[in-house]
């Protein structure tokens, strides 16, 4: 099973404006609650953790850019 983002229940507003960012059909939303589903398209884009307004989503890992040294 495919690791998906977690949803606050309590927290979401039911806006959509997870949904409207996941480009893979990863969200939907029930009886105005957003629900994560598995896809195996999801590719930990974050958007949706970006975008919802409460705090309702959150990603299980976090991504960590480092600056190549080479090229400073």
């Amino acid at each position: 099973m495919m690791e998906m983002p977690l949803i606050d229940r309590d927290k979401c507003q039911g806006c959509g404006l997870c949904v409207s960012v996941c480009i893979c059909g990863g969200l939907v939303l029930t009886d105005n609650i957003v629900t994560a589903v598995e896809v195996e398209e999801c590719h930990w884009c974050t958007l949706c953790e970006l975008v919802c307004p409460t705090g309702a989503i959150s990603c299980p890992f976090e991504i960590i850019i480092e600056k190549n040294q080479d090229s400073a």
